[in-house]
């Protein structure tokens, strides 16, 4: 048995959970598979000898997936907010996700293929809306809320004005 964290953040996926948890650890530096635990029996949703848990990191916050049926769905009231240091990166984690059968959404939001949402931020648009200069921090807000993707040239232009 592995060491048990303190607090997990769990999530429910219908059946692949260990996909999931794969396919973020190849995405994601600091990124893991850790264990995967088996149903001792029969349960609502499989049947014993299924996977029932997968332990693992995504950029180094612990999470247990968890293969619950269909039951729940995610939604955007959870994300995984990714800070992005360039255009390449934004680029690779974005397409990444989209292009593995997620989907696009607006301001730098996207789902990956089992409904989990992410926000792909660079750091740039941190900084733009959060700065002193109000109006130029508008300018930068008002930007982002014309994309998907987040593009830090036409951030970095809109906040210069």
């Amino acid at each position: 048995m592995t060491q048990i964290a303190k607090n997990t953040i769990c999530l429910w996926y219908e059946s692949d959970a260990e996909g999931a948890a794969r396919f973020y650890a190849e995405i994601f530096p600091d990124s893991s598979v850790g264990a995967v635990h088996r149903a001792p029996g029969d349960y609502p949703s499989g049947k014993e000898g299924d996977v029932l848990t997968v332990e693992f990191t995504v950029m180094g916050i612990p999470c247990l997936g968890l293969n619950g049926g269909p039951a729940f769905r995610h939604n955007e009231a959870f994300s995984f907010q990714v800070a992005t240091e360039d255009q390449s990166e934004t680029d690779r984690y974005w397409n990444a996700i989209v292009g593995n059968g997620g989907q696009e959404s607006d301001c730098g939001w996207c789902k990956d293929k089992w409904g989990i949402s992410w926000q792909i931020t660079p750091v740039a648009l941190t900084k733009a809306f959060t700065s002193p200069d109000r109006a130029a921090a508008k300018r930068a807000f008002d930007a982002m809320m014309t994309m998907k993707k987040i593009d830090i040239a036409a951030i970095e232009a809109a906040f210069r004005g």
